[in-house]
């Protein structure tokens, strides 16, 4: 990229970084410390507001980066990522917004424990939610070096590096300073630029084409060098029983996993009432449907226009191919027009990574404070003392996303967040499910079900060609690859339902039928609702 390129989007990306500290600063000097205040922002937001925010978290740089990059890439094939992403909050409107909101406080331990033994679930489910948010995080963590490697023309590993120790970095100063609500709004404002964005280039790539979609998509197969092949199935995943399967697992974890990511499930905390968390889900999905749609446009548009092979060698994962379609829109490399069209496109995107993060951050530390501190100490500690617990954890889990962050920077980071829905599916949707729905329920079944999901999914993913036995493995110099499968979610989403059922079944604990009774009133009713 040239000296502009460079310049302007530095720019940018200082400008929003000084916007979003000031929203921190300004929120941290409001706040009063209380859990409250810091998990769940003082539960203070509208429908609308939290609909925006839920969709600012939701919309992270696996979306706007990761599967364009792959629709440019595969064509149809990729569009299983944009169509499992939306489909899944069905299940989370239907399912879990409500019931949710009613049952727990601050973190999903919080519905399970209200009718089981309260130490061993919130354990599990701490535990669980933290391996799933760490997971997340990388993804953004890769979005993030991939972004800076393209600004700076891959003028080396160190400056990708610094990228992402910086990203982690900031996002612990968002979650240690402005809690819950500096993080709401910083989500809020990335929502409003990342749609902008996305709709500007989406106009731009269907003008180019004078509006004619049909166009549009006969030549992005002709240049994706596949032909009528890029706008079938199987470009991806239509080789053998062993690309067929992965297909499966991967639209398994992308339309279940959603309803069990820790993020996402705290968002329902931030609202005064059950029908505010309901809208705010209708609101999201308005946004996110719309949002989506048009990563359809930019993926083809990126083929059509850019050029797959041209994709491939800027990022082997096509992390790239929106930045470089924004260039190619503006005038091309050189022109006035594309220097400013890149440079607010890779401002908009590392706003996203950016906002993501610190959402995420935010999840997993209250994780770590709430359920497995407030859970070890065997007695509850002071709010003030949890809350502090929770910035310090903030440091710790950036640290760990920082190192696996650099570890991971040649994986498409769409299908990095496809483990981490394989894991939210397999780990936290059977026991927040059976939680909700199944009377005869206990605490052997909640503890299993967690470790039963996690645990193989886990393990599986360690086994997989994602870890080692190819040439792009983390390891490919290594080879312990066992499972063939890269994503692990039609193997150990059902073994979640199943260990929490045989836990359960096995279980020489009596299912406590008053707490049901009480826990499916106030799920219903909101009666007794925090």
């Amino acid at each position: 990229m040239t000296g502009d390129h460079q310049t302007l989007a530095l720019l940018l990306f200082s400008t929003f970084i000084a916007v979003t500290l000031g929203i921190t600063t300004w929120v941290s000097r409001k706040r009063h410390g209380s859990a409250e205040e810091f998990y769940a922002g003082g539960r203070l937001f509208s429908p609308m507001e939290n609909g925006f925010a839920i969709a600012g978290d939701y919309m992270s740089a696996a979306s706007f980066l990761g599967i364009s990059g792959l629709i440019a890439l595969f064509g149809y094939d990729g569009l299983l990522y944009s169509v499992g992403f939306l489909v899944a909050w069905l299940v989370v409107l239907f399912l879990v917004a409500e019931l949710v909101r009613n049952c727990g406080r601050f973190t999903l331990a919080d519905v399970v424990a209200t009718r089981m033994t309260e130490r061993p679930v919130r354990i599990a489910a701490g535990t669980s939610s933290v391996a799933v948010s760490v997971l997340y995080l990388v993804a953004q963590m890769v979005g993030a070096g991939s972004l800076v490697a393209l600004l700076l023309g891959r003028t080396g590993e160190a400056a990708q590096a610094w990228t992402v120790i910086g990203v982690g970095a900031l996002m612990v100063i968002y979650v240690s300073l402005g809690g819950m609500r500096a993080t709401t709004w910083i989500q809020i404002v990335k929502a409003v630029l990342l749609l902008g964005g996305t709709v500007a280039l989406t106009v731009l790539v269907l003008a180019r084409f004078q509006g004619d979609f049909d166009r549009l998509l006969l030549t992005a197969a002709e240049r994706s060098g596949h032909g009528a092949a890029f706008l079938a199935p199987g470009l991806k995943y239509g080789g053998d029983w062993t690309a067929r399967l992965d297909f499966m697992s991967l639209g398994l974890a992308l339309v279940l996993g959603t309803a069990g990511l820790p993020h996402i499930l705290s968002r329902f905390y931030t609202v005064p009432t059950a029908r505010a968390a309901r809208r705010s889900v209708v609101w999201s999905i308005g946004l996110i449907g719309g949002f989506y749609l048009m990563t359809i446009v930019l993926g083809f548009g990126a083929a059509a226009i850019v050029g797959t092979d041209a994709v491939r060698r800027s990022n082997a994962a096509g992390n790239t191919a929106v930045p470089l379609l924004a260039l190619d829109l503006g005038g091309g490399a050189g022109s006035t027009g594309g220097t400013v069209l890149f440079a607010l496109v890779a401002a908009i995107a590392f706003a996203t990574i950016l906002a993501v993060v610190a959402g995420v951050t935010l999840a997993s530390s209250a994780s770590v404070a709430h359920d497995l501190y407030a859970s070890l100490r065997r007695r509850h500690a002071e709010p003030r003392r949890e809350v502090a617990v929770a910035r310090i954890a903030a440091a710790g889990i950036g640290v760990v996303a920082i190192g696996l962050g650099l570890l991971a920077r040649d994986l498409n980071v769409a299908f990095l967040v496809g483990l981490a829905f394989a894991v939210a599916a397999s780990a936290n949707l059977p026991v927040l499910l059976y939680s909700l729905f199944w009377r005869g329920f206990t605490t052997r079944g909640a503890v299993w079900a967690v470790y039963g999901g996690l645990a193989p999914a886990l393990v599986l993913v360690l086994l997989s060609p994602v870890v080692s036995g190819s040439p792009q493995s983390l390891f490919p110099h290594l080879d312990f690859q066992w499972f063939p499968l890269q994503n692990p979610g039609l193997v150990s989403i059902p073994l979640g339902f199943l260990a929490g059922w045989l836990g359960t079944v096995t279980s020489a604990e009596a299912p406590d039928e008053a707490k049901h009774a009480e826990t499916e009133v106030r799920a219903l009713t909101g009666a007794g609702a925090v």
